[in-house]
């Protein structure tokens, strides 16, 4: 008997980095970096341009970007029912043109309501990019590679994020805050490239699985199970708001640290989440997305504990070393959930990826953001334990409920009698 040949290929650098694969992809990669780009270089600074270089007040400037970023929710069901009707492609194409105008009009933004006005569009802009942009990666790429593409576009919007803040910081650095005017010109110009970049994309809509739904699954099964699902994404929305809008002001006014330190835990979990997304997703990670859920979740709660360990009477000398352990805890628990819960929101019920559910769950992840700095601030101002006490609750409940994220067994069939 002859011996059977190894017909496996070898492991190439891809591999083993838990990469898709990425060769006839370069526009949709592209477009995605550079969408992520413009969002690192100018979403921080617009409450700094409309007070230093507009001259508006900043009370009236806040409030009137949380009216428009409010105003802006109800787009992602909007943009749900466009996705239906025109396809998730055409959806982020206008979603990015959309952005671009946006940006455009703060040079033309004068007074309190021109404010709210310009962010309207741009919030719109935004939701309307991220309902359609996970099912657009549908269209795009295998279904078995499906997770890993979730963990690669992740890590390319940090290396964007960052790479736009890098060069953001660095123009107000050398030519201060005038320089605002320029970024917003050139911002604007990097999304109607990201535009260009889909509008160029060939798109296949994903077959379906071809297995009929049992009888005993009804359509109320399916809603009760994805309303599940968005809930769940919840503490995983407001954990990323965490990072934006809590840490900053934790550090420096609860544990009297400089206010160079939350910038140091935004490179470090930049840098983990851009280089071990992949590779965690690919050879770490559970293979079962509820399973990453529960470990992700799990992973997220020790990370708010140690957040908060500096903040207990006499633990103030381990808060440098606590908060590196933080922000690592976080970081894997953010690899872990964030390509999970988007596999699921695409392909936890038959109607996943369509356009209402993509709406809702999008929805939550913009409340979350509008909520988190109200929510946050009050509950730091209640007690600096408080928001991280909260946080962590919430992720062990996600934790005890994420198991109900099974997927029923279509094959099982009635009992004759």
């Amino acid at each position: 008997m002859s011996a059977a040949t190894d017909t496996r290929r070898p492991r190439t650098a891809a591999d083993r980095l838990g990469l898709p694969a990425l060769r006839g992809h370069g526009l949709f990669i592209t477009g995605n970096l550079i969408d992520s780009v413009g969002n690192g270089m100018l979403l921080p600074l617009g409450l700094l341009y409309f007070t230093d270089v507009q001259g508006l007040p900043l009370a009236r400037v806040g409030a009137a970007m949380t009216v428009g970023q409010a105003v802006a929710l109800p787009v992602t069901f909007l943009a749900g029912r466009l996705m239906d009707r025109i396809g998730p492609k055409s959806v982020v194409v206008w979603a990015n043109i959309l952005s671009a105008a946006g940006f455009a009009l703060f040079l033309l933004a004068r007074e309190p309501w021109h404010v709210a006005g310009v962010y309207v569009i741009v919030q719109a802009g935004i939701n309307m990019y991220f309902t359609a942009q996970r099912t657009l990666i549908t269209h795009v790429t295998r279904a078995d590679e499906r997770r890993s593409w979730f963990a690669f576009t992740g890590s390319l919007r940090n290396v964007g994020l960052a790479a736009g803040s890098a060069a953001a910081v660095g123009a107000l650095t050398v030519f201060g805050s005038g320089s605002l005017r320029w970024m917003i010109a050139v911002d604007a110009a990097t999304y109607l490239l990201a535009a260009a970049c889909f509008a160029a994309l060939t798109t296949t809509p994903p077959r379906p699985d071809g297995t009929p739904p049992s009888a005993l699954v009804t359509r109320a099964d399916h809603t009760r199970r994805y309303l599940l699902l968005v809930a769940l994404n919840i503490p995983y929305v407001l954990a990323q708001a965490a990072l934006a809008v809590l840490v900053a002001v934790y550090t420096t006014r609860a544990l009297e640290l400089p206010a160079s330190a939350a910038s140091m835990l935004f490179v470090v979990n930049t840098v983990i989440v851009s280089a071990c997304s992949t590779a965690v997703t690919a050879h770490l990670a559970p293979k079962v997305p509820r399973h990453a859920v529960v470990a992700g979740y799990l992973i997220m709660a020790f990370g708010m504990w140690a957040f908060a360990l500096p903040a207990l009477p006499g633990a103030a000398s381990t808060a440098w070393a606590a908060l590196v352990v933080a922000i690592v805890l976080f970081s894997l628990a953010e690899i872990l959930l964030g390509p999970a819960l988007s596999e699921l929101s695409v392909s936890l019920t038959p109607q996943a990826a369509g356009g209402f559910t993509q709406g809702l769950y999008q929805f939550s992840w913009a409340v979350g953001m509008v909520a988190a700095p109200a929510l946050f601030t009050a509950l730091l101002e209640t007690g600096p334990l408080l928001p991280w006490g909260v946080e962590a609750a919430a992720c062990l409940i996600a934790v005890l409920a994420a198991p109900a994220l099974k997927a029923p067994n279509r094959h099982r069939r009635r009992n004759p009698r």
